[in-house]
Formats: C-alpha cells, sequence, structure tokens
C-alpha cells in the first residue's frame, strides 16, 4: 500500500464522519427504563389525608393542570428579570437582559419561558399529583425584588390545602442566574401524611427543529452517568431516571433550563408533550406527623452555558457543558480561545491565533509528514514505470513496489501517520467552536469592505454570502495540487472532488469554523510550500 492510498482513506474517513454528523442526528443512548412498576398502581392521596407509598412516575406522565391568574411579581436583576404569578410561584416570562435573539439593532431579548411553556407551569409544585396552583389557597410576601450589586433576595409563598401548608421560598441573587427553592411542608391536621412532591420546569425547543448544529434536547445527570435525549418521539414516550439524580435540563448548545435537587432518593422524569419540553424531580415517601414539618431543597438554573456561572451550581451542573467525545481536548481549546480574546478583543482573530498556536504546535509532526510526502513525489516517476510494466500482475507490482521504498529507505505511511495523530485536536477544536456561547452573536468583521452589508457579524451563523467557505474551497484546491499526486488515476480524480465535497458541506457551517478550517489551511499551504522549497535548494546544491 502507498502513501497515496493512506492519504485517500484518510480523507474519505474524514469526509464520512463530517458528512455523517452533516445529515444525520446525532446518536443519543438509550434510555433508562422506567422503575419496576409490577405492584399494584396505587391511588394518590387527596392533600391532607394519609396517602399510600409514591407511585413510580414523576409528574412528567400527567398532564399539568391549567394555570389559575393571579398577581404578578417582578424580580429584577443585572442579569435577567423573571415575572411570577403570586397563585403558585409560577414563572410567566424569563427575560435574559444580556442575550438578545438576533443579532438586528432592537432585537427581542431572549425569554425561556415565553406564553407557550408559562401555560405548562414551570416552577410548579405538584403535590401527590395535583397541581398546588390550581388546588390550593395561595397567599405571598412583598411585592417583588429589584436586585443589584451582589444583593440577594426571598420572595415566600403560602399554600393552603385541606390539612396541610406548603411555604415556598424562592431566593435569587443579582449576580446569578440561579434560583434556590426551599420547600416546608407543614402538617395542619390530625392524622399523618405520606405523599410525594415533585418541582417542575417547562420549556419550548430553544432552537428550530431543522438547526442540525444545535438541537435542542434533554441532558440528566443520574448515578454519575451524564445522558442525553435529543429524539423528539423517543421523548413523547416519557424518560425518566432513578436515583441518584444530580440533574435534569433542557439545553441547546447554548443556553439551559435545570433543576438540581438537593435531596437524596430524587426521581427524574422529562416528557415532550405538545411541543413543550416537561422536567421534573420529584421526592417520594415523605411522611409528616400531625403538628410537625419536613423541609425539601432545589435549585434551578436558568441561563447561558457560561463556566462562569454553573461552576457555582451544585450537584456538578457545569458537567451540562459537554463537547461530546473530544471533550478532554474540547474544554482546554475554550479555555485558549477565551484566552486570546481577553488580548485581542475578536473572537475570530482569537481563533486564527488559537489555530496558529495549534498548528506550531504539530509543526514537527507536519513537517515529517511533508517530507515523507515529499520523498514519495520524487519516487513518482519511478513508481510510475513499475505500475505500467507490472500493469497485469497487481502481486509482481505491489511486490517491485515495496522493493522500491526499502531501496530508498522511504515509509509509504510516513506521511499519513502524522496527520493521524493531529485528527483528535481537529474534531475537538470543531466542538468546542460548535458548542461555545462565546460565539453566538461575536462579530469577526461586520461588514463587507467597502459596502454597509452585513456579513461575519455572528460567528455562530454561517456566511451569508459564502464567501469564506468559497475561499476555504480554494485553499484546498491549492493544498492538493501542492501534495503529490497519486499514481492511480481513479485515486486522483477522487481527490480532486474532495475540494468540492468540502466546501459544500461547508457552506451552511457556522462561520467561526470555516475560518479555523480555512486558516489551517493557509498555514498548512505555508509549511507545504516552505518544505517544497527547501527541499529544492537542497537539491540544487547537491547537483
Amino acid at each position: 500500500m502507498d502513501t497515496k492510498r493512506i492519504i485517500l482513506a484518510t480523507a474519505l474517513s474524514l469526509a464520512i464522519v463530517v458528512l455523517w454528523s452533516y445529515f444525520m442526528p446525532k446518536p443519543q443512548p438509550a434510555p433508562t427504563p422506567p422503575p419496576s412498576t409490577s405492584a399494584p398502581a396505587q391511588t394518590p392521596a387527596t392533600p391532607g389525608q394519609p396517602a399510600s407509598p409514591a407511585a413510580a412516575e414523576p409528574a412528567t406522565a400527567a398532564p399539568a393542570a391549567p394555570v389559575v391568574a393571579g398577581k404578578t411579581l417582578t424580580v429584577r436583576t443585572p442579569l435577567f428579570e423573571a415575572k411570577l404569578n403570586a397563585q403558585g410561584g409560577l414563572l410567566e416570562h424569563f427575560t435574559l437582559l444580556r442575550y438578545r435573539q438576533t443579532i438586528e439593532p432592537g432585537a427581542p431579548q431572549i425569554d425561556l419561558i415565553p406564553a407557550t411553556a408559562a401555560a405548562k407551569a414551570p416552577l410548579g409544585l405538584i403535590w401527590n399529583g395535583q397541581g398546588t396552583w390550581s388546588a390550593g389557597t395561595w397567599s405571598v410576601s412583598g411585592e417583588g425584588l429589584n436586585l443589584a450589586g451582589g444583593e440577594s433576595g426571598t420572595l415566600r409563598f403560602t399554600c393552603a390545602l385541606p390539612g396541610l401548608n406548603l411555604v415556598r421560598e424562592l431566593t435569587f441573587s443579582a449576580d446569578s442566574y440561579l434560583i434556590k427553592e426551599k420547600v416546608l411542608i407543614h402538617n395542619a391536621g390530625s392524622a399523618q401524611i405520606q405523599g410525594k412532591l415533585a418541582f417542575t420546569l417547562a420549556s419550548p425547543g430553544l432552537t428550530t427543529k431543522d438547526d442540525r448544529y444545535n438541537p435542542t434536547r434533554v441532558a440528566y445527570l443520574a448515578g454519575g452517568s451524564r445522558k442525553e435525549e435529543s429524539d423528539s418521539d423517543d421523548l413523547a414516550k416519557f424518560v425518566q431516571d432513578v436515583p441518584p439524580v444530580q440533574w435534569t435540563a433542557v439545553m441547546s448548545n447554548y443556553f439551559l433550563l435545570a433543576i438540581v435537587p438537593e435531596m437524596d432518593g430524587a426521581v427524574m422524569g422529562a416528557r415532550f408533550v405538545d411541543d413543550i419540553y416537561r422536567l421534573a424531580i420529584e421526592k417520594g415517601g415523605l411522611i409528616v406527623d400531625p403538628g410537625s414539618q419536613i423541609g425539601l431543597s432545589v435549585d434551578y438554573y436558568l441561563g447561558p452555558k457560561e463556566e462562569a456561572y454553573l461552576k457555582n451550581v451544585p450537584n456538578n451542573l457545569v458537567d451540562a457543558i459537554y463537547y461530546g467525545f473530544f471533550n478532554i481536548i474540547a474544554k482546554p481549546l475554550v479555555w485558549g480561545l477565551n484566552f486570546f480574546y481577553k488580548y485581542v478583543g475578536n473572537y475570530g482573530l482569537a481563533i486564527m491565533l488559537l489555530t496558529f498556536c495549534i498548528k506550531v504546535l504539530f509543526w514537527p509532526l507536519s513537517q515529517k509528514s511533508y517530507k515523507s510526502m515529499d520523498r514519495m513525489r520524487k519516487l513518482q516517476p519511478m513508481m510510475a514505470k513499475l505500475r505500467e510494466k507490472y500493469k497485469d500482475d497487481r502481486q509482481r507490482m505491489n511486490q517491485e513496489l515495496m522493493q522500491l521504498y526499502k531501496t530508498y529507505n522511504v515509509n509509504p505511511a510516513g506521511g499519513c501517520l502524522p496527520m493521524l495523530l493531529q485528527i483528535p485536536v481537529f474534531f475537538g477544536l470543531y466542538q468546542a467552536l460548535l458548542e461555545s456561547i462565546e460565539l453566538r452573536h461575536a462579530p469577526f468583521i461586520e461588514y463587507l469592505p467597502f459596502t454597509d452589508y452585513i456579513w461575519l457579524a455572528d460567528l455562530s451563523a454561517k456566511d451569508p454570502y459564502y464567501i469564506t467557505p468559497l475561499i476555504m474551497g480554494a485553499t484546498m484546491f491549492l493544498q492538493q495540487k501542492l501534495t503529490p499526486a497519486p499514481g492511480d488515476p481513479t485515486q486522483a480524480k477522487i481527490m480532486l472532488f474532495m475540494p468540492v465535497i468540502f466546501t459544500f458541506m461547508f457552506l451552511n457551517f457556522p462561520s467561526g469554523l470555516v475560518i479555523y478550517w480555512l486558516v489551517n489551511n493557509v498555514l498548512s499551504i505555508a509549511q507545504q510550500w516552505w518544505t517544497l522549497k527547501k527541499s529544492q535548494a537542497a537539491g540544487t546544491a547537491r547537483a
């Protein structure tokens, strides 16, 4: 096997991987089967009355109770504005003040709880299968909160049910997207109460349904294992996992809505119904004696997938930032991207600098590869003669080729193996750029030079005029011309189409990814040209 066959196999493998990720959805692990329900089903208890042990399925398995209109309370911080319904403490809106839907001037800010989600009672409490916002009588202390400068504040909601009182304390902070909740369950009756309490969230899709690069999905961490599910058909059937559940979330590449239990034995549930993602964390087996009370705590996170905020959330919610199979490589690359941004103030330039540093890091390997290809290039005339001479005897031809490699001390795989070592880094950077919120609406060159046409004003969106993908394709073609041509005409034709295939794939890629690939190609061309000139100069000197 000669170098060209190995390079061809590598290029085709890379193309297959990229094409697969382009045309096919990301493979997801199968959802964990629900806990066994072989025992007879138990009828939920009426609030305030003795109840049988909690049923297995969390609250997302049942329809949400209708929302009851109540007074609206507003919580405003430098990061977000939340509107809550006094009848149950439900979220009516949660607006991110630092993020807008598009880059257009005056575009609306991101609202993680629009009206369609508010109708499903996000932040609602469900006691023994009943929505407390519609089943109980609620009161609230305070009129709202306006927090700044590291301040925090608490809203207190009280629900009266027959023989039972629920007290919700929701604490907000000015410098965090975290909402901390403590619920007190007080038995005001004369009989022991048994039951289960569920904490819920609801969200519409955070992205469009056809966004192949940024799908909305449900993720959760249970038993130390992180799992994801994005298929709406599977989510419609109900996804559940057993304790210990550390968190459950609806997320996109950039934003996250999560419930984080601060209690043992919680069960999570998720479902996609009526175009709404519903989450629940449920604690069953609760027993409250007459005149006593118990407390449960959870945290909610509604905001960007930024490590600076997520690392302060309990139960490793920071693990929601995950870059796939090459996560261990991608995370340091994101750090490097942010490091360069601190100095240049432009993520497009930061991508270029990071690509340059990676190229320098792999310079010795690349140089070894290019030198090997140069030696193979010099053998091309002799290889062509052998192929012509033994074209009817492939076995003899391969034997003669191997003898030729041995005579001139050339390793046919020498030009390929160093490249293979770099592929994990390339894919790690690919994932890092694809899923970094830092690139969302981050400009590089906002206007097409000498015009007022908006160009690369959002590195997470495609190039609207396809300029960078076409230039990238041209650099691939030039890079191919500097690479020795395969002796096999069929291989040569296939390699000729590679720039066309990659250009087609990159047309709709986020422009930040295209810039990375373009800069890498330019640097590779420069290195190949330098190696070729050095080789030619050495040959002239020997002559």
